[in-house]
């Protein structure tokens, strides 16, 4: 399976997917061990995403407390081709709070006012609202049945086939009609 597949387009299709959005779909979780799902509006600089959020969220209390969070991206139900197979990355991030006095922190939010417009401008007066940045330390890349990647590296530029056997199915009857929808699904 490995060999069919072209790492440097993964690696473009990869890279360009999250800008198919506006929004990021975030996981936290408490320091009690209590998770959270949630979302937020973010800007992208490099490999790195941030996200103006209020105090008020459980997910900024969470990202204060552990530092971490998995960011997602999924792909719209009405644009896939199979509810099963969605596009979709999952990023390993640290989350670190970045201070209004901080240099970086105007030029952003600039950047969130360029993306979003008055709202962000309304926004930015909030003392509640704090500006993070995640930083991606690893992610995950999915792009149909059996087509799995791992990228990691220093820039996140090294794409890896997780699985190249492919899925294995309990009788050839099986693995024939998964066969006939995995084509149907590519060929569209």
């Amino acid at each position: 399976m490995s060999a069919n597949i072209d790492l440097e387009t993964v690696r473009a299709e990869y890279e360009g997917f999250p800008e198919r959005f506006d929004s990021l779909l975030m996981a936290t979780v408490s320091s009690e061990g209590v998770p959270n799902a949630s979302y937020a509006a973010y800007v992208r600089q490099g490999s790195d995403f941030y996200v103006y959020i209020s105090e008020l969220a459980a997910h900024t209390r969470n990202l204060k407390e552990q530092g971490k969070v998995s960011v997602f991206f999924i792909e719209n139900e009405s644009d896939s081709k199979n509810l099963f197979a969605r596009k979709r990355t999952t990023y390993q991030c640290t989350a670190h709070h970045m201070p209004r006095d901080e240099a970086e922190f105007t030029p952003m939010m600039e950047k969130f006012s360029q993306k979003f417009g008055n709202m962000i401008d309304t926004l930015r007066d909030m003392k509640d609202f704090h500006l993070y940045r995640l930083h991606p330390l690893k992610a995950t890349y999915v792009s149909g049945f059996a087509r799995a990647f791992v990228v990691e590296g220093a820039d996140l530029d090294n794409v890896r086939h997780i699985n190249d056997v492919g899925h294995r199915a309990a009788s050839k009857e099986a693995g024939e009609r998964f066969d006939q929808l995995q084509s149907e699904n590519t060929a569209a």
